[in-house]
């Protein structure tokens, strides 16, 4: 996607403010090891389905969705399904005006006409007035725009994150809180105050969301409705769907093709 020449820009904190990007044709199916870039990224999804690991927690990015990274913070990606995207990598500089910590933010189409129109410069040339100006306000777009809810945050405590691993990697396990709290080494009632405590979320709230990011995940590689419902432990499609409805407005097969046409 890079040329070493752009590679070098990208890992510098000087030069342009910003450096403009776009994945021509289609990413390779792939999870990076972790690592980190001197400059923030932002990073819209075209199609596919990319999930982002940090030191804090999972968030994923589904089609039509934007994923932004602090300047030097810790991550791998991997990536589902034929996918391409574009996005800017953003100098320290002028990164302290956009959130502190990792995000998935909504993109409208103005935000979305700015980064398209930056792919065109060269990073090595100086930015003339129109262009810093064109910075200016794509910087406001992205400090403005909404903050989607497909964030998983993972608890610090040792003993819960082997719970909350063991269910993200088998989200069919249908075993309640008594059962976990039993499996970890821990009463209940400390299970459920710890992952409010550490994660902002109940515990049944934890898990219904990372069914929902191994939901995605299936779904944007072309497994169908009924095989993901019943992989991630749903007792009929109809209830699965229900859950996908709830969080995302719309059923599975809606939401893909929805995002389908608007990637045309």
């Amino acid at each position: 996607m890079f040329d070493q020449a752009l590679w070098d820009a990208v890992e510098r904190a000087d030069g342009p403010p910003l450096i403009a990007y776009r994945a021509e044709g289609h990413l390779p199916l792939a999870e990076t090891d972790w690592h980190s870039h001197v400059r923030g990224q932002f990073f819209y999804v075209e199609s596919g389905l990319f999930i982002s690991r940090t030191t804090s927690g999972s968030w994923m990015l589904p089609p039509h969705r934007a994923g932004w990274l602090p300047p030097g913070e810790l991550h791998t990606v991997s990536i589902t399904g034929p996918s391409r995207g574009w996005g800017v990598f953003i100098a320290p500089c002028v990164a302290d005006c956009l959130p502190a910590h990792p995000c998935v933010l909504g993109v409208n189409d103005l935000l979305r006409a700015l980064v398209i129109r930056a792919t065109s410069w060269t990073f090595r040339q100086e930015l003339n007035a129109e262009q810093e100006r064109i910075i200016t306000v794509l910087l406001d777009e992205i400090r403005r725009a909404p903050i989607e809810p497909l964030y998983l945050p993972m608890p610090t405590d040792r003993r819960l994150q082997r719970i909350a691993t063991s269910i993200y990697e088998h989200p069919e396990d249908t075993r309640g809180l008594d059962d976990w709290a039993a499996w970890g080494g821990m009463s209940s009632r400390t299970l459920s105050r710890l992952f409010r405590q550490q994660t902002a979320c109940s515990f049944a709230q934890w898990r219904q969301q990372a069914r929902l990011t191994r939901a995605l995940e299936r779904l944007a590689g072309g497994e169908p409705v009924a095989t993901v419902a019943d992989a991630l432990g749903y007792a009929t499609p109809s209830a699965f769907v229900a859950m996908f409805r709830k969080s995302f407005g719309q059923s599975p097969g809606r939401y893909f093709a929805q995002q389908a046409e608007g990637a045309r």
